[in-house]
């Protein structure tokens, strides 16, 4: 005899498939985020609401993301939040036709569509956006904007927006918003020992994305960079083909490595952050009063993410210190060492610097900016 814990669970199951079976996707996925999916009742009213939007909207807006709904609890991308913010902002001019956990590719690959429009807008790390708009790769220049805080000022301020912005639409893209997630981490699989100082990396086989200028961090260090794509990581850690990562600690939560890891360490060195994007020439078809709505949602849901990082990192620690995932943080000094021997000061940067920035004044521009507190607070690890 089923429970009634299981007789609901069968509810939801049947409630989700007949919403999906009938191209109801998106309103299967709102329904199952609002706890409704044991409800017929209120699954049909969800579905319902989401139809008529679509048919009063003017415009829809296919919007991918890698991630599930429901990551935001450990990694704060909103994706609900954001579709709820455009559609709103918009007078229901926009609706959004979400397409979460990878439906449509991750990584590079989404970038990709989204370059070639044949997706609206997404959802992508900086590291995979940076081989399609490389201005972006910028923000992986160790101790450049590790911390929380440098990022926001940096990608919130006048310079970011006027130089590097300007050089990401020139590859196709309208960004959205950069939003925050949390410092890159250096996560040790199972067996391996932590790496507290710069000497703890020789040898290391470092998983790395797509970014050159993450690459050469790790090669500075001692490391052996190794290029994985995202997809393939779990099973390159779990088999040994690599021995570490950097993502945030949200990440490793939200991609299942908990169980995989033995050691993570706060670096602060370079930011694992994320931007929602749209593609440009899409973008300028859309009537002057949905850009401004566009961009309206977009700081509205900036707001959002930013009060939800200390939240969902604190979950992210708390589910894999279960798995037996130990966490250090580094002391003044270390940090100090850290900077000495791969920071973005060092004269191994000076081309990437005038490579990705356009020179060296304006790239000194973006260091002052990233030390300047604008109207944005975040909570750093």
């Amino acid at each position: 005899m089923k429970t009634e814990f299981e007789d609901l669970v069968s509810e939801e199951r049947r409630n989700f498939l007949k919403l999906a079976s009938t191209g109801s996707v998106t309103a299967a996925i709102v329904a199952g985020a609002g706890g409704v999916l044991w409800s017929s009742g209120a699954t049909a009213q969800t579905a319902n609401e989401e139809r008529e939007r679509e048919a009063a909207a003017e415009h829809v807006m296919t919007l991918a993301t890698e991630y599930v709904v429901g990551t935001t609890r450990a990694y704060p991308m909103m994706q609900l939040d954001v579709k709820e913010n455009l559609q709103n902002a918009s007078n229901g001019k926009i609706y959004v036709k979400l397409a979460p956990g990878g439906q449509l590719g991750i990584g590079s690959a989404l970038a990709q569509k989204v370059q070639g429009g044949t997706v609206n807008a997404a959802q992508f790390s900086l590291s995979n956006f940076a081989p399609f708009a490389p201005a972006v790769d910028l923000i992986n220049m160790p101790y450049f904007c590790g911390s929380n805080q440098r990022f926001v000022n940096l990608v919130t301020s006048d310079i970011w927006k006027k130089e590097v912005d300007a050089m990401v639409e020139a590859r196709g893209f309208k960004p959205m918003f950069y939003f925050c997630i949390d410092p890159r981490v250096m996560a040790v699989r199972k067996g391996g020992a932590s790496i507290i100082t710069p000497a703890d990396l020789a040898g290391v086989k470092f998983r790395v994305p797509g970014s050159n200028m993450l690459q050469q961090f790790y090669r500075m260090g001692g490391a052996n960079p190794t290029p994985v794509a995202w997809g393939e990581t779990p099973s390159a850690i779990k088999q040994g083909v690599a021995d570490a990562l950097d993502p945030s600690v949200g990440a490793l939560y939200a991609f299942g490595f908990k169980d995989i890891l033995s050691h993570v360490t706060f670096t602060q060195a370079v930011p694992d952050s994320q931007t929602y994007a749209c593609n440009l020439e899409w973008y300028n078809t859309l009537p002057g009063d949905v850009q401004d709505a566009i961009a309206w949602a977009s700081e509205m849901s900036f707001h959002q993410n930013l009060a939800k990082v200390p939240s969902a990192r604190t979950f992210a620690m708390a589910e894999m210190r279960k798995s037996g995932v130990e966490f250090h943080s580094l002391t003044a000094d270390q940090l100090a060492e850290w900077q000495e021997t791969v920071g973005f000061q060092r004269s191994e940067w000076d081309s990437f610097k005038t490579e990705l920035a356009g020179s060296m004044e304006t790239f000194d521009k973006l260091v002052e900016a990233a030390g300047t507190k604008g109207k944005f607070y975040v909570h750093d690890a």
